[in-house]
Parts: structure tokens; C-alpha cells; sequence
């Protein structure tokens, strides 16, 4: 009998010409064959025999689709969340934008959130989850992103004190907010990225012009009048992008710093 450690170790060599994480993908994608957590695949279950839907799991991540599409969830933060196709699968680089939010308030906490760009509810959710007492908005311009944030609130307990709204960014809001986090699209038209980003995950959650600075040149006017007294905006860039999106940023009043990620790289800009 094939073992699921023999067909994980076989599966993340054939996974290596696609992925920089192979053992990781094949492991992911034997547990979610299993219906099972991933420890609990790891401490008990390699031994098992293999079930039917694994090698169906490894060719459609041998054709370039997102492991998160593959078993419709993705860890962030302290929450897993809901994605597949139509939504922006979460990144742990975005994780930064929680935790400069977290070294802002120190001791105090927010009570109101926004999220512009909210995708399947990643910033916003995660925010609420740290801040039990606060509540939020979460914004998209994408029905079906929204509709995974809803089933995400919901399925976090956290329907009551999260609400979403299909929208262009912050043009229909007149409200002031504690916290307002953004992960705008920030690449450029013709820059290169892997074909299982490119090919699946939504291009205008992805691509912002020419020079990937589109989304800033909207969002920079609007986000000085969202922030309550007291309050700090955190916006998500690309690492080389951190004095032009800052500059945007002090043209309309506002004070910046960087926020780097545990890469070391420039990742979000705090401004107030």
C-alpha cells in the first residue's frame, strides 16, 4: 500500500517545477484530501493510505492553481479565512499592516475600523479579531470578494460587528475612522508575476497602471478626512515604493513613517 508520506514526498517532487514551497503544498493538499488539519496529518496520519482526490489536488497545482483555491482556506493572523477564485489570496507580508496598527494604539484600542480593498474580509477580520470590542467596514468593488468577507464574518462569529459595502474605494463614505487599513493594488502593468497569481487571482486587485501608483493617486486625497483624531491610517505598498506613496501622502497633510515586514523590506506606510 502507497502511504500518504510516500505520495507526499513523491507529490512535492513533482510540485518543485511550480512552487518554492513543494513539501509545504503537498502536506497542505494531503490533509485537505484527508479532512483533516495539517498536524493533525503530520503527528498521525502519514501512515494512512492515500484518498482519491489527492492526485487530482497535486495536477491542479501542477497547473498553477493557488493551494489556498485548492483548499479553500488560507491562515492570517490569528484567523483562517475563506478564498478561491475572485478573491485576493491573503499574504503573511500584509500581516505587517496589523501589527504596525497594534505598535499604534499600544494600550488603547481602536473602535472603529475600515477596510478599503477588503477582499474576503483579510485586514478588516483580523483587526476585529485582535480588537473584540471594536467594530468595522470592510469596502470592495468586487460582489464576489464581498461575498466571501460576509461568509468569513459570519463564519468567525463576527456578523454583528462587521459590515461590508460594495463601493470604489472610500467615494461614498462620510465617516471618520480609528483604524483605516488598505492593501491596494500596487503593481505595475508590465511587471512580471508567477502564473498561479496572474492566472487566477483577480487582476484589479493585483494591477494599479503603468508605474503601479493608480490606486494611491485615489486613495491619498480620500484618506486624510477618514481618519478620527487619534487615529492612523496603514497602507500596504510595494517595497520599493516607500517614498513615492509616502509623498502622496504628506502632499495632502498627512505625517508618514515605514513599516517594515519580517523581511526586512519596506511594507506599509503608517500615516496620520
Amino acid at each position: 500500500m502507497t502511504t500518504a508520506a510516500d505520495a507526499v514526498r513523491e507529490a512535492a517532487q513533482r510540485i518543485a517545477v511550480v512552487s518554492d514551497t513543494p513539501r509545504l503544498d503537498a502536506e497542505l493538499l494531503m490533509a485537505h484530501a484527508m479532512g483533516v488539519e495539517r498536524n493533525a496529518l503530520l503527528l498521525g496520519r502519514l501512515a494512512d493510505a492515500v484518498p482519491a482526490g489527492f492526485e487530482a489536488l497535486v495536477e491542479a497545482r501542477l497547473a498553477h492553481t493557488p493551494v489556498a483555491y485548492l483548499t479553500g482556506t488560507r491562515a492570517f493572523w490569528t484567523i483562517d479565512l475563506e478564498v478561491g477564485p475572485g478573491a485576493l489570496v491573503p499574504r503573511a507580508d500584509s500581516e505587517t499592516l496589523i501589527e504596525a496598527a497594534v505598535a499604534h494604539f499600544v494600550d488603547r484600542a481602536p473602535t472603529s475600523v475600515l477596510d478599503l480593498g477588503t477582499g474576503p474580509g483579510t485586514l478588516l477580520l483580523a483587526a476585529l479579531d485582535h480588537w473584540p470590542q471594536a467594530q468595522g467596514l470592510g469596502v470592495d468593488r468586487s460582489p464576489e470578494a464581498l461575498a466571501f468577507a460576509r461568509r468569513n464574518a459570519g463564519r468567525l462569529g463576527m456578523g454583528r460587528r462587521a459590515r461590508f459595502m460594495l463601493g470604489d474605494w472610500a467615494a461614498a463614505l462620510d465617516a471618520r475612522f480609528d483604524l483605516v487599513l488598505t492593501n491596494p493594488p500596487y503593481i505595475g502593468t508590465d511587471e512580471r508575476l508567477p502564473q498561479e497569481v496572474v492566472g487566477h487571482e483577480p487582476a484589479g486587485a493585483l494591477f494599479a497602471g503603468a508605474d503601479g501608483l493608480d490606486a494611491y493617486r485615489l486613495l491619498a486625497p480620500q484618506l486624510a478626512r477618514l481618519i478620527a483624531p487619534g487615529g492612523v491610517a496603514v497602507v500596504e505598498i510595494g517595497f520599493t515604493q516607500a517614498e513615492p506613496v509616502s509623498a502622496l501622502l504628506r502632499a495632502q497633510g498627512l505625517s508618514t513613517r515605514v513599516a517594515q515586514d519580517l523581511g526586512g523590506r519596506p511594507r506599509a506606510i503608517v500615516a496620520g
